[in-house]
């Protein structure tokens, strides 16, 4: 086992940090105690009260024993959602029924919602619709993506793909490039501008890598696409309500995206197509339902896409998740996305500061994997163990202690931090109570 202290280049991690000066909150020695501890555990306070988005830490249930950092994986409820969704039972559907398609507006859901999510990726009105989950959506954007690029290129062949991608953005890609007899090649992101050429139908891409937490270049990236003459598509999984994207600003074609990390949205929560308002026109989904058709109550045999945002529906979408992700949506009124990119960027610095004083010297060794420039972080950090193998147990001992986060093999522990109600506190106790772990592990 490594006797190497938390985080590589320690210095960078714990730049001006009151407990920079310290040997044991460099990594040189054991967790930190006294007075180094104590001026992180105060300045927790201090950023804590400072802190402008404090006061929506109310907004959501939370257990004031456990701090939760897996809002990467699983957003925390809003309160508001309970009541919402008792009402859909109890009224919509147990008295009203079917009249609530019309009366309590299920059928525009959809785009209802779609419009919630939408100024928080950075889109203007009519290009977001809400319905599927994510992987449905990214066959709809790929294939998409493919016909659209063969009007005028009809030899373009070839996908890239994110080589660092979420496995299931890799199956849905090899199962779209089956459907339009193109090739797929896997490319690191840094490496897509040179890999693209006068083959290339589209790229995809991951925005935050869900392992490390880096963030990717989506302006460059998509700009080098489109000098190809390739469409980008983006997952925004891990970024979409944690940092600003900007999808129309940078030109992006398509992108998609869970609601049930940092958009809260519940278990299951139906995902976001985004499709450029230029290019709606001209999106043939290779899912027509009749959710999608301009004429839905029509039942003709042919298919006639509606236009708008309306054409990436496919068929009946869920209304009781659909409902709790409305509500959730409800907690961003009056919140600015940069003020939560700005209170990201501080949480996940002060967490490696603390995991920098608190974690060192322990029998596991732990290193972010994180990038500390904060053009290339998201908002969550991945450390990864020493040995790892230890990530699991470590992670589970964690959690025993009231520190929820989760663990990616091999070896890496994944904490997000969920801008809405993540505290300053939270990350000093994290921080704090995996140094005991790790100085006790064996």
């Amino acid at each position: 086992m490594s006797d190497r202290g938390p985080v590589e280049a320690a210095d960078a991690l714990a730049a001006g940090s009151p407990a920079a000066e310290d040997p044991a909150a460099a990594g040189e020695g054991p967790a930190a105690v006294g007075p180094a501890a104590e001026a992180l555990a105060a300045e927790a306070l201090a950023l804590d009260a400072a802190d402008p988005l404090a006061a929506l830490r109310e907004r959501f249930v939370l257990d004031p024993a456990t701090v939760y950092l897996d809002g990467n994986s699983l957003g925390a409820l809003p309160k508001a959602v309970e009541a919402r969704l008792a009402d859909v039972v109890s009224r919509e559907w147990g008295r009203l029924r079917i009249r609530s398609w019309e009366e309590s507006g299920w059928w525009t859901m959809p785009e209802r919602v779609g419009e919630l999510v939408a100024p928080l990726i950075g889109a203007g009105p009519g290009q977001v619709v809400v319905s599927d989950s994510t992987s449905v959506n990214l066959l709809k954007a790929l294939v998409g993506a493919v016909r659209i690029a063969r009007e005028q290129a009809p030899d373009r062949g070839e996908l890239l793909v994110d080589a660092a991608t979420f496995p299931t953005d890799g199956y849905i890609a090899e199962s779209a490039a089956r459907l339009t007899g193109c090739t797929v090649r896997a490319v690191p992101p840094e490496e897509v501008p040179a890999a693209l050429g006068p083959r290339t139908a589209a790229v995809l891409l991951n925005h935050v890598d869900y392992r490390t937490g880096e963030l990717r270049a989506l302006p460059a990236l998509t700009s080098a696409a489109h000098a190809a003459g390739a469409l980008a598509v983006w997952d925004l999984c891990h970024s979409a309500g944690a940092l600003p994207v900007d999808l129309d600003a940078h030109g992006v074609d398509f992108a998609v995206g869970c609601t049930y990390k940092f958009l809260n949205g519940g278990p299951g929560s139906p995902a976001f197509l985004y499709v450029r308002g230029a290019l709606q026109d001209r999106f043939d989904s290779p899912l027509p339902g009749w959710n999608s058709h301009a004429d839905p109550f029509a039942m003709a045999p042919d298919y006639t896409p509606a236009s708008g945002a309306v054409r990436g529906r496919v068929g009946t979408p869920d209304i009781l998740s659909m409902a709790a992700l409305e509500t959730s949506l409800g907690v961003w009124d009056g919140v600015g996305i940069r003020d939560v990119r700005a209170k990201s960027l501080a949480l996940t610095d002060f967490f490696l500061r603390c995991v920098a004083a608190h974690a060192g010297g322990g029998a596991v060794g732990v290193r972010s994997l994180t990038p500390a420039e904060h053009a290339r972080r998201g908002s969550q950090v991945a450390l990864l163990c020493d040995p790892p193998e230890q990530a699991e147990a470590v992670m589970k001992e964690l959690i025993a202690r009231g520190v929820v986060g989760d663990f990616r093999r091999p070896g890496v522990l994944r904490f997000g931090f969920t801008p809405l109600y993540t505290s300053y506190r939270d990350a000093e106790r994290a921080a704090r109570v995996l140094g005991e772990v790790i100085g006790g592990a064996r």
